[in-house]
């Protein structure tokens, strides 16, 4: 494609945001209609994640929802995201019919941001649901902003005056709450509550319910589940669209370590799914970057990662958890920083290199867990999982039902 095309694409593509704008900006002066919502998760990538588990408990206990609540996905995705999900309503973003029903839609439920050039009408509430008990620095946290195209204090900016449009903000845990109060600027009302995600951990934590869910998801497997599930490296992108993903450890000698019957699951970024080579443990690994995270956490007897938030998830599981970070001070060190003291207050054994990764597997398999970690783990699980009971998304549907916003919602 020359630069000719390339600049006619972006100018049409510009002449049509303003368009949608200019058409948003009038919609958004009429009532709200009641009970229109709208929710969308990683700016409309999937149906997942907190505002999933919020449609899915709305729609179960008020089905008349259905008719009336939205999931906003991108174009490229709908297709398949309407065959995975044919009894969600989907709405294309950034489309005449996704603007009509953004702009009189009594509620946004969102779990990362929208562009600040997009407006919204002042009746219609934003539930910011977020994605993660931060580890790596967040909003106006990041000393310095490496995108292209924008500055630190630019970028700082942008982000409060995004916070500031969000009425309510869940939080996971207090910690989670006292950075995002910061981080965002954010002054709405927090919703002190745990994650909605998080909800079926505590729900379907039941053996009957984990055996069907280890049959569905890697079929009979006699021995335990280990999950393997690194966080996304900027290093992974070879070219744009060509990406490459090398383990850190030799299938071969990992499944010398492990009990006989072990099953492992790789868990990868989306866009490395294709790069992970399995070739010769077809029958006892599985490569699941699309699988549900929770049911996955579900069948999980040990989970290996690095600097992933799975970590925080997990641990309302009160399950061993390894942690294998081949790379740590390049990460620590030139990349995002930390807020808390990692190498101190992680709630397992943490390994640099294959050999101490195997020593660790070895006494995984002897002991069933991590003895000497005991305290760490139950104060890990204390800190982050200590609002967690699974009720987050009945309080959510609460407020968009009756109104109440209390924290005894």
């Amino acid at each position: 494609m020359t630069n000719g095309v390339q600049k006619l694409i972006q100018s049409l593509k510009l002449v049509a945001r303003y368009g949608l704008i200019v058409m948003n900006d009038g919609l958004i002066c009429l009532p709200i209609k009641r009970r229109l919502i709208i929710f969308e998760s990683f700016n409309g990538k999937d149906v997942n994640d907190n505002p999933a588990a919020i449609y899915r408990k709305l729609v179960a206990e008020h089905p008349e929802y259905r008719e009336t609540a939205y999931f906003s996905v991108k174009p490229r995705e709908y297709q398949q995201l309407h065959q995975q999900y044919p009894d969600i309503q989907l709405v294309k973003r950034f489309t005449p019919h996704w603007v009509t029903l953004m702009a009189r839609a009594e509620f946004w439920v969102l779990n990362s941001r929208l562009p600040n050039w997009w407006h919204k009408n002042r009746r219609t509430k934003t539930i910011q649901t977020w994605h993660g008990t931060p580890l790596k620095k967040l909003g106006t946290d990041i000393d310095r902003v490496a995108i292209p195209g924008t500055s630190t204090q630019a970028y700082h900016a942008e982000f409060v005056k995004a916070a500031h449009q969000w009425d309510y903000l869940i939080a996971p845990n207090q910690y989670s709450q006292d950075i995002f109060k910061r981080a965002f600027g954010f002054n709405g009302k927090f919703l002190s509550i745990g994650y909605p995600r998080n909800d079926v951990l505590y729900r379907d934590n039941q053996p009957a319910k984990i055996q069907q869910l280890k049959q569905t998801l890697v079929g009979n497997t006699p021995g335990p589940v280990i999950t393997y599930a690194p966080t996304w490296r900027d290093d992974m992108a070879v070219r744009p669209g060509v990406y490459k993903f090398d383990l850190p450890f030799d299938l071969a000698t990992f499944f010398e370590h492990v009990p006989v019957g072990t099953h492992l699951i790789i868990r990868p970024h989306y866009l490395v799914k294709d790069a992970v080579n399995i070739k010769g443990f077809e029958d006892r690994v599985s490569v699941l970057a699309d699988a549900d995270i929770a049911e996955l956490y579900l069948i999980t007897d040990l989970l290996v990662t690095d600097y992933s938030s799975v970590m925080f998830d997990f641990a309302n599981l009160q399950r061993p958890e390894l942690f294998f970070a081949y790379d740590l001070e390049h990460y620590r060190d030139q990349l995002r920083g930390f807020y808390f003291d990692y190498q101190s207050e992680l709630p397992g054994p943490l390994v640099t290199t294959a050999t101490a990764f195997y020593q660790q597997l070895d006494e995984w398999t002897k002991q069933g867990g991590f003895p000497a970690y005991a305290a760490k783990q139950a104060a890990f699980q204390h800190e982050f999982c200590d609002w967690e009971d699974g009720t987050a998304s009945d309080r959510v549907v609460r407020i968009m039902v009756q109104g109440k916003d209390d924290q005894n919602v």
